[in-house]
């Protein structure tokens, strides 16, 4: 059965394109072409992040660091890490205000009861739990000490006391151990003696990875025994300690960030909720472990908490935990070099601390080389990465493509040639033979037009009506060679990128309008050197002064030599000549041009000239002694002079060229009918 389509109108709900590999290149384009490192110019983009071609913004790592200290300040400028202790304390004063009303209700009812003996006894119970209650120390470890001797009258007051001190020992150890919350909740002594088997366990192969030793038996076993204790299921004992060095690195940092009373008051709380010191010490030795495990964990982390609202013990570690988060998250950003070191990145978490769309853009910058290496548009070559032939004409090809656009399509178009010719071009179309015609059979066409006619059958009768004939088109011929200043005037003045987007976009419009068509790349700057169409990406201009015009036409004109067809030089640059090759090999510099420099750089041209070479040149900056060579070069060669900006130097060298070759083509057509 066939599949059908349904399509609808375009309401703004629908999702457009996915990015894809050659979005991400065009984005890296004029970069790429600017800087001429590849390895640089994706960096940058992870720094600076895009658009897609849906036009949603894919945050780089600038954006999201920004949004991440932004996130930190809000909470830091918003608690005050204080509460922890006077919530804590609150809590207890509530008991002992409890506790307090309770031993007035006793004393009430002693005193309605008209028993003297009763109320006596009453009295000095009362007299003497007052006393207690009055001589509390005023620390919190001291008070929970206090109250946990103390004999109470109230029957509330104990439950809520013994519910605070579950909770706070709850909170304490999720502090701690995030993944043990509730562990210490209401726990039998067996239930007690199996948390303090287990520290040990951890402690002991803690021991055994510090020595270098196998731990992976040991870690089974332990995860056979205790993985209750570890929902979140580490799957490596690198994990499991990772996750325990985190979280109580983050209730360190807290400690670390109170003032000296505030720490002093929770360590000495912390004590007295874990009275077991065996278990005691079985932590302080696994802290002890981890840190020496993990000294990059954020141990000695202080944040500066400066806002009015108060956290609880259970808030404020909660918080703690997100703050290293961020941190961490952080640190990893910044790290970051290449798009795979964000595969590193929790995603999850990134999405909690940083919204849907801060995840979906460290997703997509991560995928980014992936993305690129699986299109065959770039790939490892010696630990850098490097474009691939498909990946060099792809970057041509969206040069051409941004210049094009800048163009009116009537000027441009394909720039098709209607009228047909006797030349040896195919234009892969077909006609019916007509006297006169070139004998161009079309073999394929003529054979099943036969068949058409005849219902088929061997063996195939043709008839001259069943005659098809190749079209073919006038063919031009035109053998270029490009010549880039590479001086370092050009980015100085900020012509370099416009002048390699052009060459980027010729070497593209040539090897596919024009195949046929040579076109030869040489740079120059004090000397000139040949350009192989591969080395364009990556050309940069040269840290050294001089525009060597003169041995920039040298090389052209050689490599003009070994061509057919109409030639030209169209030379690009932003100055006048300054240098050139002496009669012994050396270079000649100097700054303003030498009559010398000059005039050994228009002999070149006269050559030129004889061997029928025209010159164009395109000029970025019309300086007066720029003006004054390029009218002595037009005039001697009948060349043409432009004088333009970065902004519409590809607009004319483009247009140029095609009209050119439009022109040629037509004058071959025209010269052929009249043959």
């Amino acid at each position: 059965m066939p599949v059908r389509y349904k399509y609808s109108r375009w309401d703004g709900t629908q999702v457009g394109f996915e990015l894809d590999a050659d979005d991400v290149l065009s984005q890296m384009t004029d970069d790429l072409l600017y800087h001429g490192d590849l390895n640089a110019a994706l960096k940058r983009m992870l720094q600076q992040g895009f658009s897609d071609r849906n036009n949603e913004r894919i945050a780089g790592i600038r954006e999201l660091l920004e949004k991440l200290k932004r996130r930190r300040r809000d909470e830091l400028e918003r608690y005050d890490l204080g509460g922890v202790y006077d919530d804590i304390a609150e809590q207890i004063r509530e008991v002992v205000d409890m506790e307090r009303e309770g031993i007035d209700s006793l004393v009430d009812e002693a005193r309605q009861s008209d028993d003297e003996r009763r109320q006596e006894i009453t009295d000095e119970v009362a007299s003497e739990r007052r006393l207690q209650l009055d001589m509390l120390p005023p620390d919190l470890a001291g008070m929970v000490r206090g109250l946990q001797e103390y004999e109470f009258t109230s029957s509330e007051a104990r439950e809520k006391f013994d519910s605070l001190m579950d909770q706070l020992r709850e909170q304490l150890m999720q502090s701690y151990f995030n993944q043990m919350a509730g562990a210490m909740s209401g726990v039998s002594p067996e239930q007690m003696q199996r948390m303090k088997d287990m520290f040990n366990a951890l402690n002991s192969m803690l021991e055994m990875r510090e020595a270098g030793q196998d731990t992976t038996g040991a870690f089974d076993q332990f995860m056979q025994e205790y993985g209750d204790f570890f929902p979140e299921n580490p799957q490596t004992l690198d994990e499991l300690l990772e996750g325990l060095a985190r979280q109580m690195a983050a209730m360190q940092s807290m400690l670390n960030s109170m003032t000296p009373e505030q720490r002093a008051q929770l360590q000495g709380l912390a004590q007295q909720l874990l009275e077991d010191m065996d278990l005691r010490w079985q932590m302080d030795r696994l802290g002890a472990n981890l840190r020496s495990a993990f000294p990059g964990a954020g141990w000695e982390r202080v944040y500066d908490f400066s806002g009015q609202d108060p956290l609880g013990f259970a808030e404020a570690a909660s918080l703690m935990d997100q703050l290293g988060d961020i941190d961490q998250l952080e640190n990893l950003l910044r790290s970051a070099t290449s798009p795979g070191a964000l595969a590193d990145v929790d995603l999850d978490r990134a999405r909690q601390l940083l919204g849907d769309d801060a995840a979906r853009s460290l997703e997509r910058l991560a995928e980014l080389t992936k993305m690129l290496e699986e299109s065959g548009l770039i790939e490892q070559r010696e630990g850098r990465l490097e474009l691939t032939p498909k990946g060099m004409r792809r970057v041509g090809a969206n040069a051409l493509s941004d210049l094009f656009t800048k163009l009116a399509r009537d000027r441009l178009g394909r720039h098709q040639q209607d009228r047909a010719g006797v030349g040896h071009e195919r234009s892969y179309e077909t006609k019916a033979y007509e006297f006169g015609d070139p004998f161009n059979l079309s073999i394929e066409r003529t054979v099943r037009n036969a068949l058409v006619r005849t219902g088929g059958g061997v063996p195939v009768q043709l008839s001259p009506d069943d005659f098809e004939v190749e079209r073919t088109e006038t063919l031009v011929r035109t053998s270029t060679v490009l010549m880039l200043d590479l001086s370092l005037s050009m980015p100085m003045r900020d012509n370099f990128l416009a002048a390699k987007k052009v060459a980027m976009a010729l070497h593209s419009l040539i090897t596919t309008q024009f195949p046929r068509d040579f076109l030869g790349i040489v740079g120059f700057s004090e000397v000139a050197r040949e350009l192989k169409p591969e080395q364009l990406p990556e050309v940069s201009w040269d840290f050294v002064y001089g525009t060597n015009m003169q041995h920039a036409f040298v090389l052209s004109r050689r490599m003009l030599a070994r061509q057919s067809g109409t030639k030209q030089i169209i030379m690009i640059t932003d100055g006048e000549p300054t240098a050139h090759v002496m009669a012994d090999g050396n270079v000649f510099f100097n700054y303003p041009p030498v009559q010398e420099t000059v005039d050994a750089t228009l002999s070149e041209v006269a050559r030129c000239t004889r061997e029928g070479i025209r010159i164009n040149t395109f000029m970025l900056d019309a300086t007066s002694y720029l003006r004054d060579f390029v009218e002595k070069l037009t005039r001697m060669n009948r060349g043409r002079a432009f004088f333009t900006t970065p902004e519409t130097l590809g607009d004319y060298v483009l247009v140029d060229f095609i009209e050119q070759k439009r022109a040629q083509r037509a004058g071959a057509a025209s010269a052929n009918r009249r043959t």
